[in-house]
């Protein structure tokens, strides 16, 4: 078989390296894909957003079966392109993958159907979302409604805080379009947990829960980033917190969904926050989420394009999707100054033993050498029967890896390893 998977960060390269266990697969594409990914597929140099010319180039390359993994294509329509030319595909169409793609829709379809979250309202007028800011319950979180690149989400702790939240997004659009309406919701507080979940619009499967780590410095300090690193499962989501969930979020979106007219088949994405008052959804994504994605699928047993396929075929129901009894850690070896500064190029040198551990995000080959491209550079991905051995083994693999300007947290793992009192 010919894969084609879209996108090329960290997310995807794990993605590829669990779809080569498949021994039907004869190659794999990455569309752009990275230099680090070179070892397991054939990069091409069309964009991820490039709808017209990634359709091109799977009819012309005879591609059996698509994986389109970032949140843009998905949104753009990528998978609804790929399939009117008879590719099959792994991802939501355009209609599905909106609870992405809009703040606005997703908060709405949730107050519409009683699917638990924080309480919100929605400006598409400045003045108007300014003056709400002077009587509202502070902190607040400020959403732009589109999508953002991961960083359109402002946690306001005081009202000048909100107000700054306010004129960067919908004023000087900061993020384009995607600000032209926000959501001001309340600020909820508990532990934050991420589940992935495949479904093919009738049956849902959640995968092992994950705890990312989204502030750039320890102890959850700095700027937000895309994250800086996770761990799996999260001992925040026991099983009475999970039945909760499939009970009164997973199972409802996607019937929710369905009844709208817009059925999701792909992966989708549940960010949410266990409260005094129960889970509630902070946030839907229509793909893996990244890190997640390195923590998650190092943990799955079962053959991922199986899997994948099954979702395609509306079939999952007669999937069985089985994970490991141990625990992964993912720490992210960045750029120093991401997210904001950060310089490129320098040598990146990684031992061979450790190159089955690792996924590339932010890299490009020339001269045959490896260069830090990007902001995130690697995930560096460890499993083991603890978390305290996945997090210590992880953290060693760190120390051997190599370049210039390195930069790394230095206590991923410590908070799931306190609630477990390891």
């Amino acid at each position: 078989m010919k894969i084609m998977v879209v996108g090329g960060g960290g997310r995807e390269h794990a993605i590829i390296k669990k779809i080569k266990e498949n021994k039907n697969v004869t190659e794999i594409f990455a569309l752009p894909g990275n230099g680090g990914m070179a070892k397991d597929a054939t990069l091409v140099d069309i964009a991820a957003v490039d709808i017209e010319n990634i359709v091109k180039f799977a009819v012309e390359n005879k591609i059996d079966y698509a994986v389109v993994a970032p949140d843009d294509p998905l949104v753009l329509g990528c998978v609804d392109a790929l399939e009117e030319k008879g590719i099959p595909c792994f991802g939501p169409r355009k209609n599905a993958a909106i609870i992405e793609g809009s703040k606005v829709f997703s908060k709405d379809l949730m107050k519409k159907y009683g699917i638990p979250t924080a309480s919100y309202e929605v400006f598409s007028d400045a003045d108007k979302a300014l003056e709400y800011i002077e009587s509202c319950p502070i902190p607040t979180v400020v959403k732009a409604d589109g999508l953002a690149l991961g960083k359109g989400v402002i946690i306001a702790m005081t009202r000048d805080e909100a107000k700054d939240a306010v004129i960067s997004i919908m004023k000087d659009k900061q993020f384009g379009k995607s600000g032209d309406s926000i959501v001001i919701e309340e600020f909820l507080t508990g532990p934050e947990v991420s589940v992935l979940s495949f479904t093919d619009g009738k049956t849902v499967v959640p995968m092992i829960s994950s705890m990312d780590h989204k502030r750039a410095g320890d102890n959850d300090t700095g700027l937000n980033t895309g994250g800086m690193g996770t761990v799996a499962p999260n001992p925040y989501y026991t099983k009475a917190v999970a039945d909760e969930c499939m009970e009164k979020i997973f199972l409802p979106t996607i019937r929710a969904m369905k009844n709208e007219g817009r059925a999701f088949k792909g992966c989708l994405y549940f960010g949410l926050m266990i409260t005094e008052n129960g889970p509630k959804v902070i946030e839907y994504n229509c793909r893996f989420g990244d890190p997640e994605t390195q923590v998650v699928l190092p943990l799955l047993e079962s053959d991922l394009l199986t899997v994948m396929q099954t979702v395609t075929n509306e079939t999952l129901s007669e999937c069985e999707v089985k994970f490991a009894d141990k625990n992964a850690c993912c720490v992210i070896m960045a750029s120093n100054g991401y997210p904001v500064k950060y310089e490129k190029g320098y040598e990146i040198t990684i031992p061979e033993e450790l190159e089955r551990n690792v996924f590339v995000a932010g890299a490009k080959l020339e001269d045959g050498k490896l260069l830090t491209n990007g902001g995130r550079v690697l995930g560096v991905t460890t499993v083991k029967d603890t978390l305290a051995d996945a997090v210590k083994a992880s953290y060693e693999a760190v120390e051997k890896i190599h370049f210039d300007n390195a930069y790394y947290r230095r206590d991923i793992g410590q908070r799931a390893l306190n609630c477990k009192g390891e």
